[in-house]
Protein backbone atom coordinates (compact mmCIF):
# COMPACT_ATOMS: atom_id res chain seq x y z
CA UNK A 1 0.00 0.00 0.00
CA UNK A 2 2.84 2.40 0.79
CA UNK A 3 4.44 1.84 -2.62
CA UNK A 4 1.14 2.39 -4.42
CA UNK A 5 0.17 5.54 -2.54
CA UNK A 6 3.60 7.04 -1.99
CA UNK A 7 3.01 7.32 1.77
CA UNK A 8 5.13 5.74 4.48
CA UNK A 9 3.72 3.05 6.74
CA UNK A 10 3.77 5.51 9.65
CA UNK A 11 1.78 8.09 7.69
CA UNK A 12 -0.78 5.47 6.60
CA UNK A 13 -1.16 4.47 10.23
CA UNK A 14 -1.73 8.10 11.22
CA UNK A 15 -4.34 8.46 8.49
CA UNK A 16 -6.16 5.35 9.71
CA UNK A 17 -6.17 6.55 13.31
CA UNK A 18 -7.21 10.09 12.43
CA UNK A 19 -3.99 11.72 13.68
CA UNK A 20 -3.32 13.14 10.21
CA UNK A 21 -6.32 14.57 8.35
CA UNK A 22 -7.66 12.62 5.39
CA UNK A 23 -7.14 15.23 2.69
CA UNK A 24 -8.58 14.98 -0.80
CA UNK A 25 -5.17 14.06 -2.22
CA UNK A 26 -4.67 11.29 0.34
CA UNK A 27 -8.22 10.01 -0.19
CA UNK A 28 -7.71 9.88 -3.96
CA UNK A 29 -4.33 8.14 -3.65
CA UNK A 30 -5.74 5.42 -1.40
CA UNK A 31 -8.76 4.97 -3.65
CA UNK A 32 -6.52 4.57 -6.70
CA UNK A 33 -4.32 2.06 -4.85
CA UNK A 34 -7.38 -0.01 -3.96
CA UNK A 35 -8.89 0.32 -7.48
CA UNK A 36 -12.00 2.04 -6.11
CA UNK A 37 -13.73 4.12 -8.81
CA UNK A 38 -14.22 7.78 -8.06
CA UNK A 39 -18.02 7.54 -8.26
CA UNK A 40 -18.32 4.65 -5.83
CA UNK A 41 -20.33 5.35 -2.66
CA UNK A 42 -18.44 5.63 0.58
CA UNK A 43 -17.43 8.04 3.30
CA UNK A 44 -16.03 11.32 2.13
CA UNK A 45 -12.97 13.00 3.66
CA UNK A 46 -13.71 15.19 6.67
CA UNK A 47 -13.23 18.30 4.57
CA UNK A 48 -16.19 17.30 2.34
CA UNK A 49 -18.64 16.08 4.96
CA UNK A 50 -21.32 18.67 5.77
CA UNK A 51 -21.29 20.01 9.27
CA UNK A 52 -17.72 18.84 9.97
CA UNK A 53 -14.73 21.01 10.80
CA UNK A 54 -12.90 21.82 7.58
CA UNK A 55 -9.34 20.56 7.70
CA UNK A 56 -6.73 21.97 5.36
CA UNK A 57 -6.66 20.21 2.01
CA UNK A 58 -3.45 21.70 0.69
CA UNK A 59 0.10 21.81 1.88
CA UNK A 60 -0.23 25.38 3.15
CA UNK A 61 -3.65 26.01 4.72
CA UNK A 62 -4.96 29.46 5.38
CA UNK A 63 -4.10 30.91 8.75
CA UNK A 64 -6.93 30.27 11.22
CA UNK A 65 -8.43 32.94 13.40
CA UNK A 66 -6.68 33.54 16.74
CA UNK A 67 -7.95 31.48 19.64
CA UNK A 68 -7.55 31.66 23.38
CA UNK A 69 -4.60 29.60 24.50
CA UNK A 70 -2.98 28.41 27.67
CA UNK A 71 0.53 29.32 26.55
CA UNK A 72 1.81 32.83 27.03
CA UNK A 73 2.16 35.01 23.98
CA UNK A 74 4.96 37.51 23.43
CA UNK A 75 3.09 40.33 25.17
CA UNK A 76 2.60 38.22 28.29
CA UNK A 77 6.27 37.32 28.35
CA UNK A 78 7.29 40.96 28.00
CA UNK A 79 4.85 41.95 30.77
CA UNK A 80 6.33 39.33 33.06
CA UNK A 81 9.83 40.53 32.21
CA UNK A 82 8.80 44.09 33.14
CA UNK A 83 7.45 43.00 36.52
CA UNK A 84 10.41 40.74 37.13
CA UNK A 85 12.78 43.58 36.35
CA UNK A 86 10.92 45.58 38.98
CA UNK A 87 11.49 42.99 41.64
CA UNK A 88 15.10 42.67 40.55
CA UNK A 89 15.64 46.41 40.75
CA UNK A 90 14.05 46.47 44.19
CA UNK A 91 16.36 43.65 45.27
CA UNK A 92 19.47 45.24 43.74
CA UNK A 93 19.18 48.80 44.96
CA UNK A 94 22.91 49.21 44.80
CA UNK A 95 23.06 48.38 41.09
CA UNK A 96 23.84 45.17 39.22
CA UNK A 97 27.29 43.79 39.88
CA UNK A 98 29.76 42.94 37.21
CA UNK A 99 28.00 44.46 34.18
CA UNK A 100 30.32 45.86 31.55
CA UNK A 101 29.43 48.01 28.52
CA UNK A 102 30.13 45.06 26.20
CA UNK A 103 27.74 42.84 28.15
CA UNK A 104 25.08 45.54 28.15
CA UNK A 105 25.48 45.77 24.37
CA UNK A 106 25.08 41.99 24.04
CA UNK A 107 21.91 42.14 26.12
CA UNK A 108 20.46 44.57 23.55
CA UNK A 109 21.77 42.65 20.54
CA UNK A 110 18.46 40.86 20.02
CA UNK A 111 16.60 44.17 19.78
CA UNK A 112 19.17 45.52 17.32
CA UNK A 113 18.95 42.39 15.18
CA UNK A 114 15.14 42.48 15.07
CA UNK A 115 15.09 46.18 14.15
CA UNK A 116 17.55 45.71 11.29
CA UNK A 117 15.73 42.66 9.93
CA UNK A 118 12.46 44.58 10.07
CA UNK A 119 13.93 47.44 8.06
CA UNK A 120 15.43 45.06 5.49
CA UNK A 121 12.11 43.24 5.06
CA UNK A 122 10.29 46.56 4.63
CA UNK A 123 12.76 47.70 1.96
CA UNK A 124 14.40 50.29 4.19
CA UNK A 125 17.78 48.59 4.53
CA UNK A 126 21.00 49.50 2.76
CA UNK A 127 22.31 46.96 0.19
CA UNK A 128 25.99 46.15 -0.11
CA UNK A 129 28.08 48.12 -2.59
CA UNK A 130 29.09 44.91 -4.36
CA UNK A 131 26.15 42.95 -5.77
CA UNK A 132 28.25 40.23 -7.37
CA UNK A 133 26.33 36.94 -7.27
CA UNK A 134 29.26 34.91 -5.93
CA UNK A 135 29.79 37.49 -3.20
CA UNK A 136 26.11 37.28 -2.17
CA UNK A 137 26.30 33.47 -2.01
CA UNK A 138 29.42 33.71 0.14
CA UNK A 139 27.63 36.14 2.44
CA UNK A 140 24.81 33.61 2.89
CA UNK A 141 27.32 30.92 3.87
CA UNK A 142 28.92 33.30 6.36
CA UNK A 143 25.50 34.15 7.79
CA UNK A 144 24.76 30.45 8.34
CA UNK A 145 28.12 30.07 10.04
CA UNK A 146 27.36 33.01 12.33
CA UNK A 147 24.04 31.39 13.26
CA UNK A 148 25.68 28.04 14.00
CA UNK A 149 28.27 29.70 16.24
CA UNK A 150 25.76 32.15 17.80
CA UNK A 151 27.64 35.18 16.51
CA UNK A 152 24.76 37.62 16.77
CA UNK A 153 26.97 40.72 16.56
CA UNK A 154 28.17 39.71 13.10
CA UNK A 155 24.78 38.36 12.07
CA UNK A 156 23.07 41.66 12.94
CA UNK A 157 25.15 43.31 10.20
CA UNK A 158 25.41 40.51 7.67
CA UNK A 159 21.88 39.07 7.35
CA UNK A 160 19.88 42.33 6.92
CA UNK A 161 22.44 43.56 4.39
CA UNK A 162 22.21 40.21 2.57
CA UNK A 163 18.42 40.45 2.25
CA UNK A 164 18.60 44.05 1.02
CA UNK A 165 21.33 43.19 -1.49
CA UNK A 166 19.50 40.14 -2.84
CA UNK A 167 16.34 42.21 -3.36
CA UNK A 168 18.28 44.99 -5.10
CA UNK A 169 19.94 42.63 -7.60
CA UNK A 170 18.81 42.94 -11.23
CA UNK A 171 18.35 39.19 -11.65
CA UNK A 172 16.84 37.87 -8.43
CA UNK A 173 17.92 34.45 -7.20
CA UNK A 174 14.71 33.13 -5.67
CA UNK A 175 16.41 30.15 -4.04
CA UNK A 176 19.01 32.36 -2.36
CA UNK A 177 16.37 34.81 -1.18
CA UNK A 178 14.26 31.94 0.15
CA UNK A 179 17.17 30.56 2.18
CA UNK A 180 17.93 34.04 3.51
CA UNK A 181 14.34 34.47 4.67
CA UNK A 182 14.40 31.01 6.26
CA UNK A 183 17.41 32.01 8.33
CA UNK A 184 15.66 35.25 9.26
CA UNK A 185 12.57 33.25 10.29
CA UNK A 186 14.57 31.03 12.61
CA UNK A 187 16.18 34.06 14.23
CA UNK A 188 12.87 35.87 14.67
CA UNK A 189 11.30 32.80 16.27
CA UNK A 190 14.25 32.52 18.64
CA UNK A 191 13.91 36.21 19.53
CA UNK A 192 10.14 35.89 20.12
CA UNK A 193 9.13 38.15 17.22
CA UNK A 194 6.29 36.10 15.81
CA UNK A 195 4.69 38.81 13.66
CA UNK A 196 7.84 39.35 11.63
CA UNK A 197 8.40 35.59 11.72
CA UNK A 198 5.11 34.94 9.92
CA UNK A 199 6.06 37.49 7.29
CA UNK A 200 9.52 36.01 6.73
CA UNK A 201 8.28 32.40 6.66
CA UNK A 202 5.58 33.14 4.09
CA UNK A 203 8.05 34.98 1.88
CA UNK A 204 10.43 32.02 2.12
CA UNK A 205 7.62 29.65 1.09
CA UNK A 206 6.65 31.72 -1.94
CA UNK A 207 10.25 32.22 -3.06
CA UNK A 208 11.03 28.51 -2.65
CA UNK A 209 7.95 27.56 -4.66
CA UNK A 210 9.02 29.96 -7.43
CA UNK A 211 12.53 28.48 -7.42
CA UNK A 212 11.22 24.89 -7.36
CA UNK A 213 13.49 23.92 -4.43
CA UNK A 214 11.74 21.11 -2.48
CA UNK A 215 14.14 21.36 0.47
CA UNK A 216 13.42 25.05 1.01
CA UNK A 217 9.70 24.45 0.49
CA UNK A 218 9.69 21.74 3.17
CA UNK A 219 11.80 23.80 5.57
CA UNK A 220 9.47 26.78 5.18
CA UNK A 221 6.58 24.45 6.06
CA UNK A 222 8.49 23.43 9.20
CA UNK A 223 8.97 27.04 10.25
CA UNK A 224 5.30 27.80 9.60
CA UNK A 225 4.44 24.80 11.79
CA UNK A 226 6.64 26.21 14.57
CA UNK A 227 4.89 29.59 14.34
CA UNK A 228 1.47 27.93 14.33
CA UNK A 229 2.42 25.96 17.44
CA UNK A 230 3.55 29.09 19.24
CA UNK A 231 0.28 30.78 18.27
CA UNK A 232 -1.64 27.97 19.96
CA UNK A 233 -2.84 26.27 16.74
CA UNK A 234 -1.51 22.80 17.53
CA UNK A 235 -3.78 20.91 15.12
CA UNK A 236 -2.76 23.10 12.19
CA UNK A 237 0.91 22.85 13.18
CA UNK A 238 0.69 19.06 13.27
CA UNK A 239 -0.98 18.99 9.86
CA UNK A 240 1.61 21.29 8.30
CA UNK A 241 4.58 19.24 9.53
CA UNK A 242 3.20 15.79 8.71
CA UNK A 243 1.87 16.77 5.29
CA UNK A 244 5.21 18.30 4.33
CA UNK A 245 7.04 15.20 5.58
CA UNK A 246 5.05 13.04 3.16
CA UNK A 247 5.62 15.28 0.14
CA UNK A 248 6.56 13.18 -2.93
CA UNK A 249 9.02 15.87 -4.07
CA UNK A 250 10.90 15.54 -0.80
CA UNK A 251 11.35 11.79 -1.28
CA UNK A 252 13.06 12.38 -4.61
CA UNK A 253 15.85 14.54 -3.14
CA UNK A 254 17.73 11.64 -1.56
CA UNK A 255 19.45 11.58 1.83
CA UNK A 256 18.99 15.31 2.39
CA UNK A 257 15.27 14.87 1.80
CA UNK A 258 15.21 12.01 4.31
CA UNK A 259 16.95 14.21 6.88
CA UNK A 260 14.43 17.01 6.33
CA UNK A 261 11.60 14.49 6.72
CA UNK A 262 13.14 13.64 10.09
CA UNK A 263 13.20 17.31 11.09
CA UNK A 264 9.53 17.63 10.16
CA UNK A 265 8.61 14.54 12.18
CA UNK A 266 10.58 16.02 15.12
CA UNK A 267 8.55 19.21 14.83
CA UNK A 268 5.34 17.17 14.85
CA UNK A 269 6.53 15.33 17.97
CA UNK A 270 7.18 18.62 19.75
CA UNK A 271 3.69 19.81 18.77
CA UNK A 272 2.21 16.62 20.21
CA UNK A 273 4.02 17.43 23.45
CA UNK A 274 2.44 20.89 23.49
CA UNK A 275 -0.95 19.25 22.98
CA UNK A 276 -0.37 17.16 26.11
CA UNK A 277 0.00 13.86 24.21
CA UNK A 278 3.14 12.16 25.60
CA UNK A 279 2.44 8.86 23.86
CA UNK A 280 2.06 10.49 20.46
CA UNK A 281 5.18 12.57 21.12
CA UNK A 282 7.29 9.51 21.92
CA UNK A 283 5.93 7.58 18.96
CA UNK A 284 6.85 10.38 16.55
CA UNK A 285 10.25 10.80 18.22
CA UNK A 286 10.94 7.09 17.73
CA UNK A 287 10.08 7.49 14.04
CA UNK A 288 12.53 10.39 13.73
CA UNK A 289 15.20 8.39 15.57
CA UNK A 290 14.76 5.52 13.10
CA UNK A 291 15.28 7.92 10.19
CA UNK A 292 18.40 9.36 11.87
CA UNK A 293 19.84 5.90 12.51
CA UNK A 294 19.37 5.01 8.85
CA UNK A 295 21.34 8.07 7.77
CA UNK A 296 24.17 7.64 10.25
CA UNK A 297 26.10 10.90 9.86
CA UNK A 298 24.86 14.46 10.50
CA UNK A 299 22.93 16.15 7.72
CA UNK A 300 21.61 19.68 7.11
CA UNK A 301 23.93 21.54 9.48
CA UNK A 302 22.62 24.87 8.18
CA UNK A 303 19.14 23.88 9.44
CA UNK A 304 20.37 22.83 12.90
CA UNK A 305 21.53 19.38 11.85
CA UNK A 306 19.80 16.02 11.89
CA UNK A 307 21.42 13.07 13.64
CA UNK A 308 20.66 10.67 16.52
CA UNK A 309 22.07 13.27 18.93
CA UNK A 310 19.79 16.06 17.67
CA UNK A 311 16.76 13.75 17.90
CA UNK A 312 17.68 13.09 21.52
CA UNK A 313 18.00 16.84 22.06
CA UNK A 314 14.47 17.36 20.73
CA UNK A 315 13.30 14.69 23.15
CA UNK A 316 14.65 16.78 26.04
CA UNK A 317 12.59 19.78 24.92
CA UNK A 318 9.52 17.63 24.32
CA UNK A 319 9.66 15.99 27.75
CA UNK A 320 9.96 19.45 29.27
CA UNK A 321 6.84 20.56 27.39
CA UNK A 322 4.94 17.48 28.53
CA UNK A 323 5.83 18.46 32.11
CA UNK A 324 8.16 15.58 33.02
CA UNK A 325 11.49 17.12 34.12
CA UNK A 326 12.81 13.76 35.33
CA UNK A 327 12.54 12.23 31.86
CA UNK A 328 13.90 15.43 30.32
CA UNK A 329 17.03 15.33 32.48
CA UNK A 330 17.48 11.60 31.88
CA UNK A 331 17.36 12.25 28.12
CA UNK A 332 19.80 15.17 28.51
CA UNK A 333 22.34 13.11 30.46
CA UNK A 334 22.36 10.58 27.62
CA UNK A 335 23.71 13.23 25.21
CA UNK A 336 27.39 13.93 24.70
CA UNK A 337 27.55 17.70 24.03
CA UNK A 338 30.48 17.14 21.67
CA UNK A 339 28.20 14.97 19.48
CA UNK A 340 25.89 17.91 18.77
CA UNK A 341 26.74 19.49 15.41
CA UNK A 342 26.77 23.20 16.28
CA UNK A 343 27.41 25.60 19.14
CA UNK A 344 23.78 26.73 18.93
CA UNK A 345 22.57 23.17 19.56
CA UNK A 346 24.92 22.73 22.53
CA UNK A 347 23.64 25.96 24.07
CA UNK A 348 20.10 24.65 23.55
CA UNK A 349 20.99 21.51 25.50
CA UNK A 350 22.16 23.51 28.52
CA UNK A 351 19.16 25.86 28.47
CA UNK A 352 16.77 22.91 28.23
CA UNK A 353 18.50 21.37 31.24
CA UNK A 354 18.09 24.68 33.07
CA UNK A 355 14.35 24.68 32.34
CA UNK A 356 14.05 21.10 33.59
CA UNK A 357 15.93 21.89 36.81
CA UNK A 358 13.74 24.94 37.32
CA UNK A 359 10.58 22.86 36.91
CA UNK A 360 11.93 20.46 39.51
CA UNK A 361 12.75 23.25 41.96
CA UNK A 362 16.54 22.83 41.75
CA UNK A 363 17.64 26.45 41.69
CA UNK A 364 21.38 25.87 42.07
CA UNK A 365 21.46 23.26 39.30
CA UNK A 366 19.38 25.59 37.09
CA UNK A 367 21.85 28.44 37.59
CA UNK A 368 24.79 26.10 36.91
CA UNK A 369 23.21 24.99 33.62
CA UNK A 370 22.63 28.61 32.62
CA UNK A 371 26.26 29.42 33.36
CA UNK A 372 27.36 26.46 31.22
CA UNK A 373 25.17 27.75 28.39
CA UNK A 374 26.66 31.21 28.79
CA UNK A 375 30.20 29.85 28.58
CA UNK A 376 29.22 27.94 25.44
CA UNK A 377 27.39 30.75 23.60
CA UNK A 378 27.34 34.06 25.50
CA UNK A 379 25.61 36.12 22.81
CA UNK A 380 22.88 33.50 22.45
CA UNK A 381 22.14 33.53 26.18
CA UNK A 382 22.34 37.30 26.57
CA UNK A 383 19.97 38.00 23.66
CA UNK A 384 17.23 35.37 24.02
CA UNK A 385 13.98 36.55 25.68
CA UNK A 386 13.23 33.01 26.91
CA UNK A 387 16.44 32.99 28.95
CA UNK A 388 15.73 36.46 30.29
CA UNK A 389 12.25 35.32 31.37
CA UNK A 390 13.71 32.26 33.13
CA UNK A 391 16.27 34.34 35.02
CA UNK A 392 13.64 36.94 35.92
CA UNK A 393 11.46 34.16 37.31
CA UNK A 394 14.36 32.94 39.43
CA UNK A 395 14.80 36.45 40.82
CA UNK A 396 11.15 36.53 41.82
CA UNK A 397 10.75 33.02 43.15
CA UNK A 398 13.41 32.74 45.85
CA UNK A 399 16.72 33.78 47.27
CA UNK A 400 19.22 35.61 45.11
CA UNK A 401 22.91 34.80 44.92
CA UNK A 402 25.84 36.64 43.41
CA UNK A 403 25.86 34.18 40.49
CA UNK A 404 22.18 34.80 39.78
CA UNK A 405 22.53 38.57 40.06
CA UNK A 406 25.51 38.48 37.72
CA UNK A 407 23.55 36.44 35.18
CA UNK A 408 20.60 38.80 35.47
CA UNK A 409 22.84 41.79 34.85
CA UNK A 410 24.52 40.24 31.81
CA UNK A 411 21.27 39.19 30.10
CA UNK A 412 19.66 42.56 30.75
CA UNK A 413 17.03 41.37 33.22
CA UNK A 414 17.89 44.26 35.57
CA UNK A 415 17.53 47.04 33.00
CA UNK A 416 14.63 49.36 33.80
CA UNK A 417 13.04 52.18 31.86
CA UNK A 418 12.54 55.67 33.41
CA UNK A 419 8.81 55.02 33.72
CA UNK A 420 9.52 51.82 35.55
CA UNK A 421 11.96 53.48 37.94
CA UNK A 422 9.04 55.60 39.18
CA UNK A 423 7.17 52.38 39.99
CA UNK A 424 10.18 51.04 41.89
CA UNK A 425 10.45 54.33 43.78
CA UNK A 426 6.80 54.10 44.86
CA UNK A 427 7.35 50.50 45.99
CA UNK A 428 10.37 51.53 48.06
CA UNK A 429 8.39 54.41 49.63
CA UNK A 430 5.63 52.01 50.61
CA UNK A 431 8.22 49.65 52.04
CA UNK A 432 9.70 52.40 54.19
CA UNK A 433 6.23 53.48 55.32
CA UNK A 434 5.33 49.95 56.47
CA UNK A 435 8.67 49.35 58.14
CA UNK A 436 10.16 46.85 55.66
CA UNK A 437 13.89 47.57 55.24
CA UNK A 438 15.24 47.99 51.73
CA UNK A 439 18.60 46.27 52.22
CA UNK A 440 18.87 43.98 55.25
CA UNK A 441 16.71 43.46 58.29
CA UNK A 442 17.89 43.45 61.86
CA UNK A 443 17.73 39.66 61.81
CA UNK A 444 20.21 39.55 58.91
CA UNK A 445 17.78 38.57 56.16
CA UNK A 446 18.81 39.26 52.54
CA UNK A 447 17.53 42.55 51.28
CA UNK A 448 14.25 42.42 49.45
CA UNK A 449 12.78 39.55 51.52
CA UNK A 450 9.77 40.30 53.67
CA UNK A 451 10.12 40.13 57.43
CA UNK A 452 8.27 37.53 59.44
CA UNK A 453 4.96 38.27 61.11
CA UNK A 454 6.73 38.66 64.46
CA UNK A 455 8.25 42.00 63.42
CA UNK A 456 6.40 44.95 64.98
CA UNK A 457 4.74 47.14 62.36
CA UNK A 458 2.68 50.30 62.45
CA UNK A 459 -1.03 49.36 62.47
CA UNK A 460 -3.21 50.81 59.69
CA UNK A 461 -5.40 53.79 60.56
CA UNK A 462 -8.65 52.85 62.27
CA UNK A 463 -7.52 49.42 63.47
CA UNK A 464 -7.58 48.70 67.21
CA UNK A 465 -4.26 47.99 68.80
CA UNK A 466 -3.59 45.11 71.16
CA UNK A 467 -3.98 45.37 74.91
CA UNK A 468 -0.94 46.72 76.78
CA UNK A 469 -0.05 43.36 78.28
CA UNK A 470 -0.36 41.53 74.96
CA UNK A 471 1.60 44.27 73.22
CA UNK A 472 4.33 43.85 75.79
CA UNK A 473 4.45 40.11 75.14
CA UNK A 474 4.65 40.72 71.38
CA UNK A 475 7.48 43.18 71.89
CA UNK A 476 9.18 40.62 74.08
CA UNK A 477 8.91 37.98 71.34
CA UNK A 478 10.09 40.30 68.59
CA UNK A 479 13.16 41.20 70.64
CA UNK A 480 13.81 37.47 71.16
CA UNK A 481 13.87 37.73 74.98
CA UNK A 482 11.28 35.09 75.77
CA UNK A 483 13.97 32.86 77.23
CA UNK A 484 14.78 35.54 79.78
CA UNK A 485 11.18 36.08 80.92
CA UNK A 486 9.53 34.34 83.78
CA UNK A 487 5.86 33.30 84.07
CA UNK A 488 3.34 35.61 82.38
CA UNK A 489 0.17 37.01 83.85
CA UNK A 490 -3.28 36.25 82.45
CA UNK A 491 -3.09 39.53 80.51
CA UNK A 492 0.04 38.30 78.73
CA UNK A 493 2.65 40.55 80.41
CA UNK A 494 5.73 39.46 82.34
CA UNK A 495 5.20 39.30 86.10
CA UNK A 496 8.72 38.73 87.33
CA UNK A 497 12.21 38.58 85.87
CA UNK A 498 14.00 35.24 85.50
CA UNK A 499 17.01 36.58 87.42
CA UNK A 500 17.67 39.64 89.54
CA UNK A 501 17.89 42.83 87.51
CA UNK A 502 16.46 41.39 84.29
CA UNK A 503 13.87 43.60 82.58
CA UNK A 504 10.43 42.11 81.96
Amino acid sequence: MGQKTGYSAAQLSRLERGISPMTVDAFQAIADALDIPSGAPGPLPDSHQPGRHTEPTSRYPRIPAPTLKDREDGESVRRRQFLAAGAAAAVNVGGPPGETPAQAHEAQMGEILVARLRDAMLGLGSPATSQNHEHVIAELHHAHRDYRTCGYASLAVRLPRLISTAHAAHSKDHALLGRSYLLATRLLIKLDEQQLGWMAADRARQLAAAAGDPLVVAESARQLAVLARKAGWQDQALTLALNAAESPELREVGRSGTALRGLLVQSAAYTAAWKGDPDGMRELTAEAAALASGLGDTRLRDLGGFSPATVQLHLVSAENSVGDPARALAAAHAIDPAALPTTERRARLYTDMAHAHNRWGRRDACISSLQAAERCAPQEIHARPAVQALISGLLLSGRTTSDLRGLAARVGALRASPAFEAVVFSISRRARRTGVPSRRSAAGRPRGQLLSSATPRRPPPGRRTAAPGRQAARTCRSARRMSRCGPRSRAGGCVRPAWPGAAG
